[in-house]
């Protein structure tokens, strides 16, 4: 099995702790390890063959500090020259995996997802892998436990759909009937309620061969340039392998696999899972990662805080004091060269300061 870990994102919705050079998935929000370290040793107890991590340049050299401590498998960091989406992105390990495994399972994980129970997620990985196998494009779907309007839902084949609400994974895997982007809150109430409808992941699992064979149905161009890096690459030491990546990525479509692939394929299989997941997409997720106080407030990374009539907050404190009087449902983020406030339910608007202050070429708070 070959692990590819997705480490290429900007995590804009984390601003002002998420920067360009440390993103979301490269810093430490609620310990002293990055997600990308914690993803990393969550996969260990599977000894995988290799593990592949897809990054760009802004982030490759602390990408490569933070894997130092990992030696018990080789570990290989691959900067993209720009960002196209994860088609792109996933097409290119599989092209370094296929180059000398062909039929290699490989398994795609983003960087900056939380997990809970990270046993279930290596069993629900190995009971994958056996479709993954037959030449299936897998997917995991994770049980949802709320009419969630910020993910995207994958519609699953199941004879009887009420019955997932007790499912394990050994029930599946079921086919794929569609992929949804995000609903309106009364769809997801329906989802909800139809009991065939899963959170999508952003987690796969199959072939190298197999996803560069749909690769070749459904997104031509890009296998056709796959196929010519193939033919001119030795992944492992080569030394020209950031020129040919540059050259591969030449006039490359931005399309992420969901829409490039997975949408259109006929091979692809969705596993249900209950891991305790979060992709911890913003601030407003910390609850889902971190236990909030008997006001409901989450403060993290502070020297204490003093709360006065205050309930519902989120505070990361940079090792400072906070003390919040009569204010509630806000979030509070202090680094040392910049703070946030701003409303609980408006951190999906975060990545707004970000693009104003690129706007405004304040690109030393980016």
């Amino acid at each position: 099995m070959y692990i590819v870990i997705l480490a290429g994102g900007s995590g804009t919705r984390f601003w002002p702790l998420s920067r360009a050079a440390r993103p979301k998935q490269l810093i430490s929000i609620t310990g002293d390890r990055s997600m990308l370290q914690r993803t990393v040793e969550r996969i260990l107890p599977l000894s995988p063959k290799r593990i592949l991590i897809i990054t760009n340049h802004l982030q490759a050299d602390e990408t490569e500090r933070q894997m130092q401590r990992y030696d018990s498998v080789p570990i290989d960091v691959i900067a993209e020259p720009a960002a196209r989406n994860t088609a792109p992105a996933i097409g290119l390990a599989a092209a370094c995996i296929a180059a000398i495994d062909p039929s290699g399972v490989m398994v795609v994980l983003p960087a900056d997802h939380f997990i809970k129970n990270e046993q279930k997620l290596r069993d629900t990985l190995v009971f994958a892998g056996q479709t993954a196998r037959n030449g299936f494009l897998v997917t995991l779907g994770i049980l949802p436990s709320r009419p969630e309007t910020g993910y995207g839902y994958i519609e699953a084949g199941l004879d009887s759909p009420r019955e997932c609400n007790d499912m394990a994974h050994e029930q599946g895997p079921f086919p794929v009937r569609r992929f949804v982007e995000k609903p309106p809150l009364a769809e997801a109430v329906r989802y909800l309620d139809d009991g065939n409808y899963f959170w999508n992941s952003g987690m796969f699992i199959w072939r190298a061969d197999a996803i560069l064979d749909e690769m070749g149905t459904f997104m031509p161009a890009l296998h056709q340039k796959l196929m010519q890096f193939m033919a001119i690459t030795t992944p492992k030491e080569d030394a020209l392998l950031k020129e040919r990546i540059a050259a591969l990525y030449q006039d490359i479509e931005s399309v992420s696999i969901d829409y490039g692939v997975m949408e259109k394929s006929s091979k692809v299989q969705v596993v249900p899972v209950e891991m305790g997941w979060s992709d911890v997409g913003s601030w407003s997720a910390l609850p889902e990662v971190v236990e909030p106080d008997c006001s409901g407030t989450v403060c993290v990374n502070a020297a204490g805080h003093v709360a006065i009539d205050s309930s519902d907050c989120l505070i990361y404190a940079d090792q400072r004091l906070v003390a919040t009087v009569g204010v509630h449902n806000i979030v509070v983020v202090s680094t040392p060269d910049a703070i946030l406030v701003c409303d609980r339910d408006r951190c999906q608007d975060v990545k707004k300061v970000v693009e104003q202050l690129g706007v405004a070429g304040l690109t030393t708070y980016l």
